[in-house]
């Protein structure tokens, strides 16, 4: 029988774990992740560390290095670019309302945000541009960045590490009932954005 679509796409970001580039493209989805792309980058950060185990720390140091400049760029958008690129950018995700909701609590809980935003599904790019058009402090939000991505993908990075080929062999086994549980969790974030 055929594989399904789904299992393919699987395979083929699974066979990313040996490309020499690899690195490369996890750092770059990361970092454009941070700031205006919709697609997380723990897909292929999961996909490479199941295909190495023995570097998924690695792997998780590469995306959390790419999510912190990605979030500076986002910062710097929200700061320098609000009504150039961040406003559009936000009417596209119809998210401006939103917006408005979170400058508020931008106002009594900026770092708290972030730290949130980073560690949970909730589409961090949203988050990074608000914390540059709000003119929260760089330094705390730089600190908020670092450790709620860090802990995300390290978290990630250390459960594949230890769990190696018999975590693999689980997410083979039971790919599509697990892709369908990870969509339904980034979706919920992007409803909690939203609501």
């Amino acid at each position: 029988m055929k594989p399904s679509w789904l299992r393919r796409s699987y395979n083929w970001t699974l066979a990313w774990a040996t490309h020499p580039q690899a690195s490369w493209a996890l750092f770059v989805i990361a970092m454009i992740e941070a700031s205006v792309f919709p697609i997380p980058p723990d897909i292929l950060l999961l996909a490479l560390a199941l295909g190495k185990p023995q570097k998924a720390l690695r792997f998780a140091s590469i995306a959390t290095a790419g999510s912190v400049v990605g979030a500076v760029i986002g910062y710097g958008i929200g700061m320098f670019l609000f009504v150039a690129v961040a406003q559009p950018l936000l009417e596209f995700y119809h998210a401006m309302e939103r917006f408005a909701e979170v400058q508020q609590l931008f106002t009594e809980y900026g770092v708290v945000i972030v730290l949130i935003a980073g560690f949970s599904p909730i589409p961090f790019k949203v988050i990074t541009i608000a914390a540059g058009a709000f003119g929260l402090s760089f330094p705390a939000f730089i600190v908020a960045a670092l450790l709620s991505r860090g802990a995300r993908f390290y978290l990630e990075g250390a459960l594949l590490r230890w769990g190696g080929d018999a975590l693999r062999a689980l997410v083979e086994r039971h790919f599509e009932w697990l892709t369908v549980a990870v969509v339904v969790v980034v979706i919920g974030g992007f409803a909690l954005l939203w609501l």
